[in-house]
């Protein structure tokens, strides 16, 4: 997180920007309009003690015992009652509407995240977003069900008094505002660097979850490098930092609790002096005198504790801020996939027409240059060429994770761009090299192919993937947990369950980044008659890292620095003198 991010502040178009909230809170909004008005009936009577205290200190003044103070006595004990029912209803009313609003804006934001585009998840750590849903959702928690009742209440609490008081006594009042302002001034003051420290908590604790997250996922990269201690150092170092700035904030908010304590205490004995002196000369009672210093009291507090309030303000602005700037981002339009239709379907032909890609983050670079070829449907199509060729970049492009600079994908003569985004992907699958697997068990990672997939289906996917030898050996079968990211299979289980999750989902293209090339040779052979069957019947298109898994493709495509520099089949390429495809052929095997 920037400097700049830290340095912002509450302007007009960035209210603007929280109001946008508002939609959340709009299908509870009689739960939280009741609990409003729960909340100034609570304030009301509160401010009600001091005014019936002040006559009861005049009638015991002037000798009116019995019945005026019995009755006094009774009123004060009702507005007590009146207050601590109010006080219940307005908190469970709250608590009610922000639960419900913050459940829906959780599932807002979790599902506006998965529909960006892959650009966005370029320049933002998973530990980041994972902090945008849980702390900084969170602080929104803490502002609707207190915070923001907590301000509405002080508001009310300093208007209200403020305005009894001017009903008290016009001398007293104007003489206790011209002291008021001071405070006032030290709330803004010391509320801006609290809220600079508050945000600069935030960034800090959104690192530091960061490197949590980062090191449990690669713990087994961790352990293998024996880096343990390096990661203990790295967090460490970040919460020491947290700490600091936490000492900072503490600091500051002490300093600022010691300047209000001593401007309130000294109001307080300024007003009773010059309450003295009116008293003295007959132009205000003891009772109201009495009522005005408890006034005083309580709009004091309120100024101190607003201290509190207005850092945890800032803290909810700033996280809201946050969130709205993932709101703006600009999703997919993808949708629920219920079947495609006839005019959608895809019967595996694919034309790149002069294709040009350049990363929005390296503009200058160019990823794939001029790119022009056709593939026929149930073909099978390699890619090969050294790292960093555009192999991978080229077959992201066909599932539009990412989306042309210039020039076009067509699949059957139909501009990818009029295929919608769900129903062109629907209809591909890819089994990559680095397998991913969810940390559930088997058959839920299987079914992820096809989620609606009977147990017969996914053992029969399971079985065409050669996978169902090693599951059916295992006690639990389908139900045996994989473990995080499938760490409790070997690379070639791994590769054989993804296999298995591609046939349930029945492509009609289908994208192999070669599964084999870290395999023993078993595994190897089990995977590789897997994909062989999982080839048949559809275009398929391999990215190839060792040649001699692609000798049989019907086209091979080789790629250099982002052009297509020579294409044609295994025997074709091996005929051209200095050619890359001859290079590397005789670097792997000296043919």
């Amino acid at each position: 997180m920037t400097d700049e991010s830290l340095k912002r502040k509450i302007t007009l178009p960035g209210l603007r920007r929280l109001f946008k909230l508002y939609r959340f809170i709009k299908p509870y909004r009689w739960e939280y309009g009741l609990g409003l008005l729960f909340l100034l009936g609570s304030s009301v009577a509160s401010l009600a003690f001091p005014k019936l205290l002040g006559e009861l200190v005049d009638y015991g003044n002037q000798g009116k015992l019995g019945e005026e103070i019995n009755r006094i006595a009774l009123i004060l004990i009702g507005v007590l009652i009146a207050q601590s029912t109010f006080s219940y209803f307005r908190i469970l009313l709250f608590v009610r509407v922000a639960e419900k609003t913050l459940s829906d804006l959780r599932q807002h934001t979790f599902n506006h995240l998965i529909r960006l585009p892959m650009k966005f998840f370029q320049h933002r750590r998973v530990g980041e977003l994972n902090s945008r849903i849980s702390a900084d959702i969170t602080l929104l928690q803490d502002a609707l069900t207190s915070t923001l009742a907590e301000f509405i209440r002080q508001i009310i609490i300093i208007v209200g008094g403020v305005t009894l008081m001017l009903m008290t006594s016009m001398k007293l009042t104007l003489f206790m505002l011209l002291i008021l302002p001071v405070i006032m001034v030290l709330v803004g003051v010391f509320g801006r660097y609290i809220r600079r420290l508050s945000k600069k908590a935030q960034a800090q604790v959104a690192d530091s979850n960061t490197i949590v997250e980062e090191t449990l996922q690669g713990i087994q990269s961790v352990k293998a490098f024996t880096n343990e201690f390096f990661e203990m150092a790295r967090y460490r170092v970040k919460t020491q930092e947290i700490a600091a700035t936490g000492i900072k904030n503490g600091r500051l908010r002490g300093a600022f609790s010691s300047f209000v304590i001593l401007g309130i205490f000294g109001t307080m004995v300024a007003v009773i002096w010059k309450g003295s002196t009116l008293l003295g000369s007959g132009e205000i009672a003891t009772g109201e005198l009495f009522s005005f210093v408890i006034y005083t009291v309580f709009i004091g507090g309120t100024i101190g504790g607003m201290a509190d309030v207005f850092a945890r303000v800032q803290k909810f602005i700033g996280a809201t801020e946050d969130l709205l700037e993932i709101f703006n981002e600009v999703p997919e339009p993808v949708e629920d996939i219920t079947g495609s239709e006839s005019s959608q379907i895809l019967k595996g032909g694919i034309r790149f027409d002069h294709l040009n890609f350049s990363y929005p983050s390296r503009p200058d670079a160019q990823v794939l240059d001029d790119i022009n070829i056709e593939i026929r449907p149930d073909t099978l199509v390699a890619l090969v060429g050294p790292s960093g060729a555009g192999k991978s970049t080229l077959v992201a492009m066909l599932l539009r994770l990412y989306e042309p600079t210039s020039g076009r994908i067509l699949f059957d003569e139909t501009d990818n761009q009029s295929i919608p985004i769900s129903s062109l992907r629907n209809q591909m699958a890819i089994v990559p090299q680095d397998i991913f697997l969810f940390g559930g068990t088997i058959r839920e990672n299987i079914a992820y192919g096809k989620t609606d997939a009977s147990d017969a289906m996914i053992e029969d996917a399971a079985r065409k993937a050669n996978a169902w030898e090693f599951i059916s050996k295992f006690p639990e079968g389908l139900d045996t947990l994989v473990g995080e990211r499938g760490t409790q299979l070997s690379g070639g289980q791994r590769q054989r369950v993804a296999i298995a999750r591609a046939v349930l989902k029945n492509p009609k293209i289908l994208i192999l980044d070669e599964a084999t090339s870290s395999l023993d040779s078993e595994s190897e052979r089990l995977v590789q008659d897997a994909l062989e069957k999982l080839m048949k019947g559809r275009t398929s298109i391999v990215i190839a890292h060792r040649l001699s898994t692609i000798r049989q493709a019907d086209m091979i495509l080789v790629l250099d620095n982002g052009r297509i520099v020579e294409k044609g089949t295994h025997e074709e390429l091996l005929q051209s003198e200095n050619g890359l495809y001859k290079s590397l052929s005789e670097l792997q095997f000296g043919v």
